[in-house]
């Protein structure tokens, strides 16, 4: 028997040999393999347990690290901790990673309560360890904030923010005992995360913010350029904040060091890759048997080359981190190592940004580069998925979910915003196509894409909004409605279904555009920031103007005006702002203020390329020049004006025979059939996005009516000359 455990031992002995030298060359799959037969009952029961355990947390950190086989790398953690914990001579250090893995694990396949056990089970140890003194105490220190971050994260998603909030402050004072400014900012930083998903007090979530902004400034430069995980984590979150509260002049800043940064980090994660290969080169080479001295040496003062190089670009100290570089942003040191979302997404999220920034102000071309940019970098990373034509979300493996919802969720904001240029732009034809393929994502991920669903109703109102289908308009809207619980969304619907409702123009749906607005104003002051009082203001107003109330419409409307211009900067509103009082102004007969307001009307809907928004004041113009029997520029206006209407006219025939374009209006909910067992899979997974509001609240206009439509939008009565002609 001794004979034949000999060999067995050298066998596995040698399997890990071979494993750690693939490690070492990044020959991950050969790693994994050389483990796996190491582990395999024909040699693990030669192997020690001490060694046995180390060998099964190598293998699971290889699992984990390429999320591939995560049942297999969660049996190899348990076994590996049945084998660690009757094992006195076993480093705490070992138990300790073996329970944060495990936890990790855990969350990945969705089992949040396991997840949350195992991490306590984990600070009990740590705590016992400490105690003990078998654990110094900086050690110590680090693998508390490891797992009260990550039990932090569990409470997050379990919707208990309070005490995910009370779990990163026990974090942030271990942070703050280190002395690590890094640490003291992540944790800073993912409370202001907590904040934001949960916004219960707007005080807090400012001190949040504050405090953040605090920690970067006491940064010194060089650790500001070499956390670059933390730059983006943390000006993405006070970008998220400063779009919530309206403030787009300040998000803009941000969003301009975002951008700046990422083709900084592009080009200096493409350098660092090229440094990392040949660095890889080098040491393959020093790992040969027979090298001459001089050959060795020359190897050597290279090698000590390229790790200076690398450490003044990254800060990085191992080359595994080094060569990980491209692929991760991380958050925090070890034994965190973490990353808020992959390098892509991130990238991709800022240019959502710029999007979202840019297009308020009209600026469209960039928002088409970017859009289109998005889009195609999403579909790449969703191709690595295997998320191809044909592919449904019964088709995913389960670890593959929160990535899935992750780009899945991403692409559906690129498209939202493509829909809204597009509409503003009246090319309705290529905003119909947009929206047909939101509504193909969502059938094909009903489940993942499930928080998605109000949106796209809400899409569907606007594109039918756009096109004269205001009955079609209204319930879109209103099924929109039914479908969210977020508040700021439902006042949203509201105002937009009350236009809709106005622009039919009969008595019986001004009564209900008055229905759903008149509980919206009087709760307007409630919201965050001022996106929904302007907008209500706005509906307010033309309601004001029906009940024959000008003055009162005017100093509204004024004043909603001002919000608009002052903190929104959304160019279409303000424009459609600037329409309604140069109409109220001709209305009580200053034709001088209506005339210069409805020029600087006329050249944001031109900047907007908003062609309906164009004919509506060029009809305004028509009566502003019969009222001061200006026969010229009535005549020019009004030739002018047909031009823009035959345009029109011809773009909405090109929407209304598209093949989409019925479907897409007509009023029934689009038909989903979430899967049951995803749906389950879905909702325990940690950090789904697609469900989990990222709440970037939108700055989007009102839709326009049709020039046919005026007439319903402003009573017949309310601009007219003493002959009591009518604007056409």
């Amino acid at each position: 028997m001794s004979a034949a455990a000999g060999p067995s031992m050298s066998a596995a002995d040698g399997l890990l040999a071979l494993a750690e030298e693939a490690e070492r060359r990044r020959d991950f799959s050969t790693a994994t393999l050389c483990l796996e037969s190491a582990l395999s009952p024909a040699h693990a029961a030669s192997l020690l347990p001490l060694a046995e355990a180390r060998a099964r947390l190598r293998l699971a950190g290889l699992l984990l690290a390429r999320s591939k086989g995560l049942a297999s790398a969660k049996a190899h953690l348990e076994r590996a901790l049945l084998v660690l914990n009757p094992l006195p001579s076993a480093p705490p250090r070992l138990k300790l990673l073996a329970h944060s893995l495990l936890a990790n694990v855990y969350g990945l396949l969705g089992s949040v309560p396991s997840q949350k056990h195992i991490l306590r089970r984990g600070l009990g140890l740590l705590a016992s360890a400490s105690a003990s003194g078998l654990l110094p105490a900086g050690p110590s220190l680090l693998w508390t904030t490891n797992f009260q971050a990550q039990l932090a994260s569990a409470l997050a998603f379990d919707g208990d923010a309070a005490s995910a909030l009370s779990t990163l402050s026990e974090g942030a004072a271990a942070a703050t005992e280190l002395e690590s400014p890094q640490l003291d900012l992540f944790f800073a930083a993912t409370t202001l995360h907590v904040h934001l998903l949960c916004w219960e007090d707007s005080t807090a979530v400012a001190a949040a913010v504050a405090r953040v902004s605090e920690l970067w400034d006491a940064l010194t430069d060089e650790e500001k350029e070499h956390w670059v995980g933390l730059f983006f984590y943390t000006e993405l979150l006070q970008t998220f904040y400063l779009l919530r509260v309206c403030d787009y002049k300040a998000a803009s800043k941000h969003v301009e060091r975002l951008d700046t940064a990422v083709k900084s980090e592009m080009q200096r994660g493409q350098r660092i890759k090229e440094l990392g290969t040949e660095l890889s080169a080098v040491e393959r080479s020093l790992a040969q048997p027979v090298l001459k001295e001089r050959e060795r040496a020359a190897l050597v003062h290279k090698q000590r080359q390229l790790k200076d190089q690398l450490r003044a670009l990254c800060g990085y100290d191992t080359l595994n981190d080094v060569l990980d570089y491209g692929d991760k942003l991380l958050l925090a040191p070890p034994p965190m190592h973490g990353e808020w979302l992959p390098r892509t997404a991130v990238f991709v999220l800022v240019d959502l940004m710029v999007v979202m920034i840019s297009r308020p102000k009209g600026i469209f071309r960039e928002c088409g580069k970017r859009i289109q940019s998005g889009l195609q970098i999403i579909h790449e990373e969703l191709s690595k998925l295997g998320i191809v034509d044909g592919v449904t979300e019964e088709n995913l493996e389960h670890s593959m979910i929160w990535m899935a919802g992750l780009y899945l969720t991403l692409l559906l904001q690129f498209l939202e915003n493509s829909v809204a240029v597009e509409l503003t732009r009246s090319e309705f034809v290529e905003a119909l196509e947009a929206l047909a393929q939101m509504k193909n994502w969502l059938t094909r991920f009903p489940t993942i894409l499930q928080g998605s669903e109000s949106t796209i109703e809400i899409l569907r109102g606007q594109y039918a909004h756009s096109v004269g289908c205001f009955d079609e308009a209204a319930f879109h809207f209103l099924e929109a409605l039914k479908l969210t619980e977020n508040k700021s969304m439902q006042s949203m619907c509201q105002v937009y279904a009350a236009v809709s409702y106005i622009c039919k123009g009969d008595a019986e749906s001004s009564s209900e555009a008055l229905e759903l607005i008149g509980p919206a104003y009087r709760t307007m002051d409630s919201f965050v920031g001022v996106r929904e009082k302007t907008c209500i203001i706005f509906v307010y107003g033309l309601l004001l103007m029906r009940q024959q109330n000008p003055q009162e419409a005017r100093t509204r409307l004024a004043s909603g005006l001002k919000i608009a211009h002052q903190q929104l900067g959304n160019i279409q509103l303000v424009s459609q702002y600037l329409t309604i009082l140069g109409t109220l102004a001709l209305q009580l007969h200053d034709t001088g203020q209506a005339r210069e307001i409805l020029k600087s009307s006329l050249t944001l809907a031109r900047t907007l390329y908003d062609i309906p928004t164009q004919i509506w004041i060029l009809s305004v113009f028509t009566e502003l020049y019969r009222e001061l029997e200006e026969r010229g520029n009535e005549l020019e206006n009004s030739e002018y004006a047909s031009k823009k209407e035959i345009d029109l006219q011809k773009r909405l025939t090109e929407a209304r025979s598209h093949p989409f374009h019925q479907e897409l209006v007509e009023k029934v909910r689009i038909e989903i059939q979430p899967m049951h067992d995803l749906m389950q899979k879905h909702h325990e997974m940690p950090g789904s996005v697609a469900n989990a509001d990222l709440d970037i609240p939108e700055s989007v206009g009102l839709s326009t009516p049709q020039p046919s439509s005026v007439r319903r939008l402003i009573d017949t009565s309310s601009v007219r000359r003493s002959t009591r002609r009518r604007v056409s």
